[in-house]
């Protein structure tokens, strides 16, 4: 099974690691930013959940199409059953 990549999943990777980074190292006392930059992380965490409910809407609409798949799987399968007894009882007349 090959794996499908978005430029758009990488971008939010990345977002979603430089938090952690950026998190981490001003724990640490490593960074020292200005104010301005202060709200970097909070346009990174945005743009990460907004990625991740695009993310869940698209799942969403997989699993509804899967829904339908399988409503008219079963529907085919239930003609084959009934087209083969058909068949079957046409032959023993």
């Amino acid at each position: 099974m090959r794996i499908k990549v978005n430029i758009w999943d990488i971008i939010a990777w990345i977002a979603l690691i430089s938090i952690i980074v950026w998190v981490t190292l001003k724990i640490l006392g490593i960074i020292e930013s200005p104010l301005w930059l202060e709200y970097a992380p909070i346009y990174s965490a945005s743009y990460v959940a907004g990625w991740a409910i695009h993310k869940l809407s698209v799942v969403s609409n997989d699993v509804k199409d899967l829904e339908k798949f399988k409503d008219e799987t079963i529907k085919q399968i239930n003609e084959i059953k009934t087209n083969c007894i058909k068949n079957h009882l046409n032959k023993k007349q």
